[in-house]
């Protein structure tokens, strides 16, 4: 553990009870207009592996239709709505993390939380991510966010660990609010928002 890791929890109850109580009205609005468009539940809920793996319960906005053979809903592009891709493109879908982030389960800023089965498919230099709380936004979410690959943002990862500070930290979230305003890197080529992991060719 750094002694900057102190302050940043400090910094993320602080900031993250601010903002959340700051955007409750915006998320109630998303909140209505996210029930009629996508149904119920409003919240997207999915275990997650936060710092050093413990599992935790990630809260989103929904941004997909479920899914319904029946009507064609199958791939993630087929269930994603314009509504939904306004969400995501615009980060308005993880405002609800931010009580994630003052419980403790996450940070403002750090590696974001992946889905549970990538877990086993790290390598040891993959798996450091988790050495610290997983963030809302990170250094690699400003470094090309889903346009580029899955080594890329895992080297970008481990860089923000071993370099990690409140200079980094204001960087990131400087970049991210621009990234945001650019709508840059929602998605890989060829996929909604990015390609499963199956684990590192250099595994």
């Amino acid at each position: 553990m750094k002694p900057y890791d102190l302050v940043k929890r400090g910094i993320d109850v602080v900031v993250g009870s601010v903002a959340l109580i700051l955007s409750a009205p915006l998320q109630g609005v998303l909140a209505l207009i996210v029930r009629r468009k996508l149904g119920s539940p409003v919240l997207f809920r999915q275990p997650r592996p936060g710092k050093d793996g413990e599992i935790f319960e990630l809260a989103k906005f929904r941004t997909m239709l479920e899914p319904d053979e029946s009507r064609g809903l199958v791939t993630d592009e087929q269930r994603m709505t314009a509504f939904g891709s306004f969400l995501r493109s615009t980060s308005l879908d993880e405002l609800p993390s931010l009580w994630n982030v003052v419980k403790g389960d996450m940070s403002l800023v750090g590696p974001r939380p992946l889905l549970v089965d990538y877990l086993d498919r790290y390598t040891s230099e993959h798996a450091r991510r988790h050495e610290v709380r997983p963030g809302v936004t990170g250094l690699a979410q400003v470094s090309g966010r889903n346009a580029i690959t899955w080594d890329e943002k895992f080297a970008k990862d481990v860089e923000y660990v071993d370099t990690r500070g409140l200079a980094l930290d204001l960087t990131i979230i400087w970049r991210t609010l621009a990234q945001v305003v650019r709508r840059d890197g929602i998605s890989a080529d060829g996929d909604v928002t990015m390609p499963e992991f199956k684990g590192s060719a250099r595994a």
